[in-house]
Order: C-alpha cells, then sequence, then structure tokens
C-alpha cells in the first residue's frame, strides 16, 4: 500500500474551469488530457493563474447533478466571470487523506495519485473513509524534470 497521511486542513477554495467527463470509465484519462491541452491553450490557464492565491495548481473530481465533472484550477478567493464551465469548489475543513508521489509530467502525476488513493488506500482503509464531495490532485513543485504533488481527499473516520 501507499504511504499516506491523514492531515487537517482549513476550509479552502479552489476556482477552475471544468469539463463534463465520459461516463466511460476508459474514456476518462484522455478527456482528463484533452481538457488540460484545451485550457492551456485557449487562455482561460493564464487567467487563472493570475487570480491564484499560491503557486499550487489543481486537478479537481466532483460530482454535480449526478453527473462526474474535472476542473483546472488555482486556490483563490477572487471570482471567475460567470460561465457554464467556471466554478467556486469549496472545500470543507476537516481530516483530510494525503498520498503524495512524483512523475514525469502533471498527467501523470494525477493518474498515479488517483490510482493510489482509491484503488489501493481507500479500498484497504478500515478506520476511515471517502463519502463524497470534491477531491483534488495538487501540482506543488518541478524538481529535476520530475513534477511533485500530491492529491487530497476528505475522508470521516469510521
Amino acid at each position: 500500500m501507499p504511504d499516506y497521511e491523514i492531515q487537517t486542513k482549513e476550509a479552502f477554495t479552489v476556482i477552475g474551469y471544468g469539463t463534463r467527463l465520459p461516463r466511460d470509465y476508459a474514456q476518462i484519462p484522455a478527456a482528463k488530457a484533452a481538457w488540460w491541452q484545451t485550457v492551456m491553450t485557449d487562455g482561460r490557464w493564464d487567467q487563472l493563474k493570475r487570480l491564484a492565491d499560491n503557486d499550487l495548481e489543481f486537478a479537481v473530481n466532483e460530482a454535480v447533478n449526478h453527473e462526474f465533472w474535472y476542473y483546472s484550477g488555482v486556490q483563490s478567493s477572487a471570482e471567475l466571470p460567470d460561465s457554464q464551465d467556471s466554478r467556486a469548489i469549496q472545500f470543507p475543513a476537516g481530516e483530510y487523506l494525503v498520498i503524495a508521489g512524483s512523475a514525469g509530467s502533471a498527467g501523470q502525476l494525477f493518474g498515479q495519485l488517483e490510482g493510489a488513493a482509491f484503488g489501493r488506500v481507500l479500498a484497504d482503509a478500515t478506520d476511515f473513509a471517502y463519502v463524497g464531495g470534491p477531491n483534488t490532485s495538487v501540482k506543488t513543485s518541478e524538481t529535476n524534470g520530475k513534477v511533485n504533488g500530491e492529491i487530497w481527499i476528505p475522508i470521516v473516520r469510521k
């Protein structure tokens, strides 16, 4: 099982642009990669970075109205212009499952962290559980050609 920590976090807000994910789980990785490519090339990522409270970069998974959404975002108290695909995502104060990792790209890192969290740690957990709500992978830095980051998943104790 991957190394993990349970950390207490203050409430925070991520503002971002998102896309509805396909229902076919096999198509989700490609949809996420295509979304990042779109947001990086059309100017929306630059807009978000200018509004950021820090240097962290977020990839948020959230269920909204029985649909799965994926957001590229930053931590910020600013407001985005109203748009069909923009959202301020509230993360509650509380305990979070945190798994750290590094990979060759942000997309690889986010996929690796999600696999470790949902495929192994949460599946084997006996004293805590994920009960829904947004979860996020966070790019924290780049070192020697590697992208470093963490996944933050809100949990409750059993």
